[in-house]
């Protein structure tokens, strides 16, 4: 039996070496997020304070595997609901300033967020 033990071990260990949860960079705060990855296999999300008209600008670059993102204030409906994201650039308007929570979910996803809050005063602003 004792000889078992080791067997038992080693194929636990090498059961736990699959694809890891996430391998890359990232950086979040109250104010942006990016993240950029080889491996995103989990759930993560950053809360971000937005003042009333500002815009999240979000870039995702999608080089494999499917990433999901959800933005929404708590007890809210959200207000960004995507699934399988391609690589593209937008933005979502906040119409009321609060916490915001992006959730992302990756799935063997490969690429990068970048997500940065601006200002939705547009050309007719202080400085145009």
């Amino acid at each position: 039996m004792k000889k078992c033990i080791p067997l038992i071990l080693l194929c636990l260990l090498l059961a736990a070496c699959g694809q890891p949860d996430y391998n890359g960079s990232r950086l979040g705060n109250d104010r942006e997020l990016h993240m950029t990855y080889t491996a995103f296999n989990t759930t993560d999300g950053q809360t971000l304070s937005l003042e009333a008209g500002e815009t999240l600008q979000i870039q995702v670059v999608s080089d494999a595997g499917c990433l999901s993102m959800t933005i929404q204030k708590e007890g809210d409906d959200p207000i960004y609901q995507g699934t399988n994201l391609p690589t593209q650039t937008f933005t979502v308007a906040a119409e009321e300033a609060g916490d915001y929570t992006v959730t992302l979910t990756g799935e063997t996803a490969k690429g990068s967020v970048d997500i940065t809050i601006g200002s939705n005063t547009g050309a007719g602003g202080c400085c145009g």
